[in-house]
């Protein structure tokens, strides 16, 4: 049986299962069972392609600075043919055939480059698809096993004590923790494959709606400060972006009044840079590097996914840009981060 629920009831039933509840407790038994061996292939299936992604990546960084190196070469080549032609004859130097060599090479490069880009989207669009299947058969027993019990709860309400109740909301718990999770997974899994289409996105309008939907609580704040800009991009990405950021603000601040502040400049690339700043618990700086990766929690009591900031990098990462923090214990955190869009409007 399952070492969780076993505590349970061991715990709350005195170890003594009662009749008539073997099979519904052999049903959650099984829906644990099977969703611990699923999110184990999942989480191994995402590391091993998120390794082979970043083999690929640095694969076409190597042929990038090959090809930079190249052009600087056929540069040199095509200022010298300005020079009288008579400057060459006496040596062994023979233009033609070097640039005949060097865009042969060339050629040879963007062939293998191609074939990365290939590989590397095959590799995305099986994590993908992996992603989706999983979810599939993980979201069926959780249905399940929280349709149970919440009838259970209904037809049984006289005869079940108050631990009882704990015990079946804990499981209940439980179960809306592990479908954040698998909806955590999807959402990282298709961070690269939204189809909508890409326009000038007011990043005003897109905080004036987040902040209108947002659940605060008493003694909350958001603050925007100043005018930020109108960037060309995924709507649905940058409003992710921005409520991953906020709500970790939201959730993990202790003080009796919160905050958060957004906030935006250019930085010395000429690239926007927002912040997100909050007077919350803050981080240590030991684990300032870990926090991006993925099913990274600092508290092991913490119900969230641990995928919301591996989410915030990933598209972070897909406009281009960078993403960093800065925080102190019990004095907040600020996120720091650029966008290049290539399309690019300033308001």
């Amino acid at each position: 049986m399952n070492s969780l629920l076993e505590r349970q009831i061991a715990k709350y039933l005195g170890g003594t299962i009662p009749d008539g509840l073997e099979n519904f407790l052999n049903a959650i038994n099984n829906s644990y069972i099977n969703y611990d061996e699923q999110r184990t292939l999942l989480q191994r299936a995402m590391k091993l392609s998120s390794d082979e992604l970043f083999e690929a990546n640095e694969k076409l960084r190597e042929e990038a600075r090959n090809l930079t190196d190249l052009n600087k070469n056929l540069e040199f080549i095509l200022s010298s043919m300005n020079l009288d032609v008579n400057d060459y004859s006496d040596k062994k130097f023979n233009a033609t055939d070097y640039i005949k060599q060097q865009s042969e090479e060339i050629i040879r490069i963007n062939k293998q480059r191609e074939e990365l880009l290939k590989n590397l989207e095959l590799q995305n669009q099986e994590l993908n698809d992996y992603a989706h299947a999983v979810s599939h058969d993980l979201k069926a027993p959780l249905r399940s096993v929280n349709t149970l019990i919440e009838w259970f709860i209904i037809d049984n309400q006289e005869k079940l004590s108050a631990d009882n109740l704990d015990s079946l909301n804990l499981i209940l718990l439980n179960v809306e923790k592990m479908d954040l999770l698998i909806k955590g997974i999807l959402d990282y899994s298709s961070i690269d494959k939204l189809q909508s289409e890409n326009r000038i996105i007011d990043f005003n309008v897109l905080l004036e709606e987040i902040i209108r939907t947002a659940l605060l609580p008493k003694n909350f704040e958001i603050k925007v400060n100043g005018k930020l800009p109108k960037l060309y991009g995924n709507y649905y990405r940058f409003r992710q972006l921005f409520e991953n950021l906020i709500n970790n603000s939201i959730k993990y601040n202790n003080k009796d009044k919160g905050f958060v502040e957004i906030g935006c400049g250019l930085n010395d690339d000429n690239l926007f840079e927002f912040y997100v700043k909050d007077n919350g618990v803050g981080i240590e700086s030991a684990y300032l590097n870990k926090i991006f990766n993925i099913f990274t929690k600092l508290d092991n009591s913490d119900t969230s996914s641990g995928i919301g900031l591996s989410i915030v990098k990933k598209i972070v990462q897909f406009y281009n840009g960078k993403i960093r923090v800065e925080s102190a214990i019990n004095k907040g955190t600020t996120f720091f981060f650029t966008l290049d869009t290539n399309g690019q409007a300033k308001s």
